[in-house]
């Protein structure tokens, strides 16, 4: 089984070859760019494309993960730190209105 930090490092390499790395990365518009993706996605939802959905889905982690190798981020361990984190959680946390 491939691992994220592998497939992290690939998109990331990918980027780097299509010209997307060859000046510092303005960190607001990447940020920018995974929030058009995520609209991108909600606009699938909306219009009952699950196709598209699926695929908008891919390239907001495809940007994120670029992002993160870009500036160095263990975006595999960071995901696992977090994903432990969320599992002590309580129920719903967070959701006032339950």
């Amino acid at each position: 089984m491939i691992s994220i930090k592998t497939i992290a490092d690939e998109i990331h390499k990918n980027a780097v070859e299509h010209g997307w790395w060859e000046a510092d990365r303005n960190i607001p518009e990447s940020l920018c760019l995974i929030h058009s993706e995520v609209s991108e996605a909600l606009e699938a939802y909306r219009d009952f494309d699950d196709g598209n959905f699926a695929e908008e889905l891919a390239d907001v982690v495809i940007r994120v993960f670029d992002l993160a190798v870009g500036l160095g981020i263990d975006i595999e361990s960071e995901i696992i730190e977090k994903h432990k984190k969320n599992k002590l959680r309580a129920y719903r946390h967070g959701n006032k209105r339950c």
